[in-house]
């Protein structure tokens, strides 16, 4: 058993009070949303890309088999550095953490450049206009950047940091989610992605209260941006001013 620190309010003499935090349930669940993630990546690209052999996929452009290569292979690392952490390998996963947050710069370029190869080809994300298509991918890619960033900051502080990295890669699997069997329930593309990118957080929410009977801080702002970010996109891609901005891209 470990511990999580609570500071009381300053009327309570502001103490610091340490709850029992669970190791076995706290491992278990990180492990398994690291598997549950892959599972939906994999599921998601399944038709696309995984079973139609990865690289040898009939891809749009080959810019997408770079881009699938290096965050599939985030994903694998993902899933390594949980495991290690479950077998209590923290030297190890410290280790190859400092070599896994070198993709992330890669990512987001990958991720630039694959929006905006989509916005060349006209790619509609359901009966969104391709500009409007375009806002989803981008902004999820720059929010990413923005929450692996903070990651690698506070990687000293692994209660922040493990609730970063999980939260940055849930919001990764937006393009996932969104090439669920939506339309067959009726659903757009888009909100389903949504849907399913709310599940997951909510996950994230649930083992909160039941490991500290609060939610985490980090939690709290990570999750509900990572929201907003998600279900605002179409909303931001619909304006006069995005779709100047996507004009600009497009003529790049």
């Amino acid at each position: 058993m470990g511990t999580d620190a609570v500071v009381m309010p300053r009327g309570a003499s502001q103490r610091i009070v340490y709850r029992p935090v669970n190791r076995t349930l706290e491992r278990f669940f990180f492990s398994g949303m690291a598997v549950l993630l892959c599972g939906v990546v994999v599921f998601g690209f399944s038709a696309t890309y995984f079973s139609a052999g990865m690289m040898r996929a009939q891809l749009a452009s080959p810019i997408l088999h770079v881009h699938g290569a290096v965050f599939s292979l985030w994903m694998t690392l993902f899933l390594v550095q949980s495991a290690l952490i479950s077998a209590r390998r923290v030297k190890w996963h410290r280790t190859l953490g400092t070599i896994a947050f070198c993709l992330p710069p890669i990512m987001i370029v990958l991720g630039v450049w694959a929006a905006v190869n989509a916005l060349h080809r006209k790619v509609m994300i359901g009966p969104l206009d391709p500009a409007t298509s375009l806002a989803i991918p981008l902004l999820g890619i720059a929010w990413f950047a923005v929450t692996i960033f903070m990651a690698w900051r506070t990687r000293r502080q692994p209660d922040v940091h493990k609730r970063l990295v999980l939260i940055a890669t849930v919001g990764l699997t937006e393009a996932a989610l969104g090439r669920f069997p939506w339309a067959g329930m009726g659903i757009p593309p888009a909100a389903g992605a949504n849907i399913g990118l709310a599940c997951l957080l909510v996950l994230v929410v649930i083992y909160d209260l039941v490991a500290l009977r609060r939610v985490h801080r980090t939690t709290m702002w990570a999750a509900t941006v990572t929201l907003v970010v998600g279900v605002g996109s179409v909303p931001v891609g619909m304006t006069p001013m995005w779709h100047a901005l996507a004009g600009m891209f497009d003529r790049m």
